[in-house]
């Protein structure tokens, strides 16, 4: 291609063979960007993910959650795994037009991009005007949508998208010294409908598990260590 110059040569050099080959390295490093999540990422033929199955006493029949994931720059110390898709199936037809509409807007949400933790609280947040139910171990759920949302909670932390909430060496001494004090009172260990925490226990209002007991005139999580009394 033809190129007209305009303004008058002053001076020139001749580029050789060598410097060509050392300036491209640089060319190449300045042009190749880590790749963020954004909308117009285009979806990869093969996605990895989990399905993670919900059992509730509102439905006849289970849902499977599954959740695929992109990985972003494979290979590299930039490499990051990030939800891109949800699909939840069921042989319960009741729930189906409000279960796509939910999966539409939560894979949107997570081709958008930036932080899609807030997604967690905001479907953990929604209660049923029927009333909620308790799964196994004692774990207060107010909602089918809830539910949904601790799933998406559970594969995030399992992406490390989330990072685990672990109770320090001092809270979990004091779990397990009032626990040892409580069972003695009561000369054994006792069962409940709640799993491994004491019957007659209450729920607590920081970790929704109905562990929290009355020891020395003061509310005593057994679960996460919240205390009444500070």
């Amino acid at each position: 291609m033809a190129i007209k110059i305009e303004k008058k040569i002053v001076k020139y050099s001749v580029v050789k063979d060598e410097e060509k080959a050392t300036a491209a390295p640089a060319e190449e490093s300045t042009a190749a960007k880590v790749v963020q999540m954004h909308e117009k990422l285009e979806r990869p033929e093969v996605l990895i993910g989990s399905t993670y199955k919900i059992k509730t006493p509102l439905t006849e029949h289970a849902l499977y959650v599954t959740v695929n994931d992109v990985v972003l720059n494979p290979g590299t110390d930039d490499e990051l795994r990030r939800p891109f898709e949800v699909f939840i199936n069921s042989k319960n037809m009741d729930h189906f037009q409000w279960i796509v509409a939910l999966t539409r807007i939560i894979s949107a949400v997570f081709r958008k991009g930036g932080d899609v933790t807030f997604l967690v609280e905001e479907l953990r947040s929604v209660f049923d005007p029927r009333g909620g139910y308790f799964k196994k171990g004692g774990k207060y759920m107010p909602s089918l949508v809830a539910e949904i949302g601790d799933v998406i909670e559970r594969h995030m932390r399992m992406i490390g998208l989330l990072k685990d909430d672990t109770l320090d060496e001092h809270q979990k001494k004091l779990i397990n010294e009032k626990r040892a004090e409580f069972e003695s009172m009561l000369h054994k260990a006792e069962d409940s409908e709640s799993g491994s925490f004491p019957s007659g226990a209450q729920l607590c209002g920081k970790c929704n598990t109905k562990a929290m007991i009355k020891m020395d005139n003061c509310m005593t999580c057994l679960n996460c260590g919240d205390s009444k009394c500070g």
